[in-house]
This record gives C-alpha cells, structure tokens and sequence, in this order.
C-alpha cells in the first residue's frame, strides 16, 4: 500500500490556492491539486495500516487507502471506481467537505502530518470530469415502482441517483429553479464553480431521473396527488429554518439572515440580475463563525465592503487539539483560520450582541464580552460598539420548515433521536422517509451523501416487501 516509508520521508504538503489579493476580484475557485508526480507522492504516503482509521471518519466510508495507492500507481480511472463506490458527488466533497478523514489518519497522530486525503480524492474527481469517465449509468430493468423525493440538494440527489440505480422510476420535486440545493445557491462558486453541480444534474436526468424545477411540493403540486402518483416519498430538504437573534433593533432594515444574502450573490453570479442586498461600501458585520459566516465574509470582500467584522459567541479555542477533549481519531475542536479571513477582516470570539441601532436602517452594533462558554454570562464593563450598516445572520440552522411536514402528517423527532439512531429513515407515515439535514440536522456535505444513500436503501427495501 503506497511507498513503504513514504511517510517517513516526505511531508504533507497543502492544497495549492491563489493567492488572497489575486482570488478577491473574481469569482473562479481559487483551491487547486498538485501536479502529477506531487499528487503521486503524497498517495505514496498513504501508510499501509493494520486498522486504517480513515474509514471510521468519513461518513461514506470511502475506500481511501485504496484509491490513495491507485493514485500513487498513476491508476486513476480505477481510482475513480473506487472512488465513486462510495460517494456520488466527489467533485463536491473534494472541494466543500472539511475532511474528518484526515482528522482519523493515524498519521494525525502527529498533528498536522495526516495524508493529504481531501485533495487526492479532488485530483481524482477532476480526472474523471476531464476524462469523460462519469457518464450515466441508467439501470438495465425496471422495478415498477416510482419514487418521489424532495429537495434536489447533495442528500436528494444521491437518494434519488441510488434509486433510480436500483430501477425505480425517480422525480425530483424542487421549488428552486435548478438543482444542487445550498452547494448551487449557498456555497459560493470561488468554492464551487456551478459547472460542477450542473454535471452531475445531467449525469443524473441521462440515468433516467425526471426533475421538476420551481415545483413547491403543497403549493405547485397537491400532496395527496403526489402520494397517489409515487409508491414511496423522501423528504429532503434540508434543514432551512434558520436561528434567529431576538434582541432590540432586530427589525431594521439591513439586519438579514445569512442564507438571503448568499442565495442573492449567488443567482447574481449565475445571471447578473441585481441582488437586493449588497455589501458593496458598507461596514459589514457577520454573526457566526462556521461555513456560511465564512462564506458571507468572502462575498463581502468581493463586493468591495468598507470593512468586514465575524463575531463568534463561544470562546477562542486552542491553537493545537486539545487531547483531553477531542483526543484523536475525533475530530479537533482546535482554532482554524477561515478561507475568508486570509482575504481580510477580522474576527472576535466571546461576543454577545445587546442590541441594534438605527433610524430604520441599521447603523450600529452593540454587543459585550461574555464568559466564552454556556451560558455566556458577560463580563461587566466589556461593552462595545462598532459601526454596521449591514449585519447577517449566519448562526446555523433549526431544522426543516413545518408547512410540508404538517400537509404530509409527519410527526418530528428530536434531533438528538435522529442521530442516536442513523438507520431510522422512515418516518411516522408509512411510505415517507427523510435523509440528510431535514432528518439529522444541519450538517456536513459527505454526512447529506451518506443520508442519500441510506435512505435509498431503506426505501429499496421497503418497496422490495411490498412487491
């Protein structure tokens, strides 16, 4: 497996990006792979061990050590094969997925030596775009039986391409006006280039799956004429009710969720039609600091803000992992520079807002230090204030919106249930199931894959017993 030793005799060695100044006026992906014999080496470094923890990571549960070797071997259309075994769509979790298998490589074990997984598996997916090796692979019989999903992001799409893989007859419902959910809407395309999304929209309606953009399920299409046109129903549609502020001021205009704003930028990006909310000369304030945040401040800068200010609630955490709380193989809750804030701003931890000011507009942000930790009590005499004339709110999500749950009678579990429990697809009505964040909650691209895949398979075999 690999080079024996490699690991011993060479580095790890990051993923090439631009450099912040150039990325900033533009919007092409700004992340690349190494060159080839580069690429080969770090395969090489793949180690050959006797529990190779990577698996236990990733949620797909990719085949890594043996595409890392087929890498390494100049074998990259088997590497491809391999690849796609497990994941759908790794042209998306190569450029967008945080990498939790690099965090279980038990090179981590040495912080910061992992093997560089999340861009092989990129090499690997841009080689089989190029190639022309990801083509349709429409099924060789029919079952019979249909299925209707909705939602046309990373967890429908796998579900919906598993399925129809399967032989069954497949309909996306998507209220959207193209599929690909928050990886074409929300991720920005310096991250992901729509071209990539759109691909794998093709590769699946050339399998035979039908989809049906700007189509609200309970609004466009009654839910009883969908139940009576499909033997089967996944929800998926992710988890987009977002958490709201509740403080004094909340109200002015220029205070927006986060998702407003990215969906905008996005669309502008797609057509040029003009978005109703721009950060271009405005001091720009960002609550939260996770992905979306992060993507926030990226378009801002883009945009030509005045400035751009992420606040975070919770405490600053270690600069290395912190062994006696996320020892490894789990993943580090240690600090990390956002790609973002490498093109500028800046960042501030601990930060509890008090309140908004403005004359209907937003003019100011009022906040306080806190303690850093639940339940955030603030520190007297920390007060602060900063200008803000626009103030997204990026602080995660509450789950899916109730309207399509209540029109198809499907009782909600706690969040917690639904993760303790990762094979429970099905839902409280018998023939509807769920996957990805309308099921488990906001989470990662790769976990949205392997809810896609699972509830696929779990509605196989429930239409397999009603045959």
């Amino acid at each position: 497996m690999g080079q024996l030793g490699a690991f011993l005799k060479i580095g790890r060695v990051e993923n090439p990006e631009r450099e912040p100044h150039e990325r900033v006026g533009d919007f092409r992906e700004f992340v690349g792979t190494l060159p080839l014999v580069e690429l080969q080496q770090q395969g090489a470094r793949c180690m050959e061990c006797g529990v190779p923890f990577c698996h236990n990571g990733c949620p797909v549960n990719n085949l890594i050590p043996d595409w890392n070797d087929l890498v390494y071997r100049d074998r990259f259309e088997e590497a491809s094969i391999q690849l796609h075994r497990t994941n759908n769509f790794p042209d998306w979790t190569g450029r967008l997925c945080p990498a939790p298998c690099e965090a279980s490589c038990v090179l981590e074990i040495r912080e910061g030596e992992a093997v560089s997984i999340k861009q092989i598996e990129l090499a690997i997916a841009n080689r089989a775009a190029e190639e022309g090796w990801i083509r349709p692979q429409p099924p060789t019989t029919e079952s019979g039986r249909s299925v209707a999903v909705i939602g046309a992001g990373p967890a429908g799409m796998a579900c919906a391409q598993q399925l129809r893989r399967a032989g069954h007859a497949v309909t996306v419902y998507e209220r959207d006006e193209a599929g690909g959910g928050l990886v074409r809407f929300g991720v920005p395309d310096f991250k992901i280039e729509k071209t990539v999304v759109q691909q794998r929209v093709d590769q699946l309606a050339g399998e035979g799956v039908e989809f049906r953009f700007g189509v609200e399920v309970g609004r466009d299409i009654d839910v009883a004429e969908l139940r009576s046109s499909h033997d089967a129903v996944v929800i998926a549609t992710g988890a987009r009710v977002p958490r709201d502020l509740p403080v004094p001021g909340r109200e002015l205009d220029g205070v927006h969720f986060a998702m407003d704003y990215l969906y905008g930028r996005n669309r502008f990006i797609a057509s040029g039609t003009e978005a109703a909310i721009t950060a271009a000369g405005k001091h720009v304030i960002v609550i939260g600091g996770g992905d979306t945040g992060a993507d926030c401040v990226a378009h801002s800068h883009r945009e030509g803000a005045a400035s751009v200010t992420q606040i975070e609630l919770v405490g600053e955490p270690p600069v290395s992992r912190p062994d006696d709380i996320t020892p490894w193989p789990r993943w580090p809750m240690k600090l990390r520079i956002p790609y973002a804030l490498k093109e500028g701003g800046t960042r501030d931890f601990s930060i509890s807002t008090t309140h908004f000011e403005g004359n209907g507009k937003v003019e100011s942000i009022h906040w306080a230090q806190n303690s850093g930790a639940h339940p955030f009590e603030l520190v007297t005499g920390a007060e602060d204030s900063r200008p803000a004339d626009l103030v997204l709110l990026a602080m995660g999500f509450l789950g899916p919106e109730g309207a399509l749950l209540e029109a198809l009678g499907v009782e909600k579990d706690e969040r917690s249930n639904a993760k303790a429990s990762p094979l429970k697809y099905a839902t409280s009505v018998d023939g509807i199931f769920a996957a990805g964040d309308a099921r488990r909650g906001q989470s990662l691209i790769v976990w949205a894959i392997r809810e896609g895949r699972g509830a696929a398979a779990a509605v196989d075999r429930f239409l397999a017993a009603k045959a």
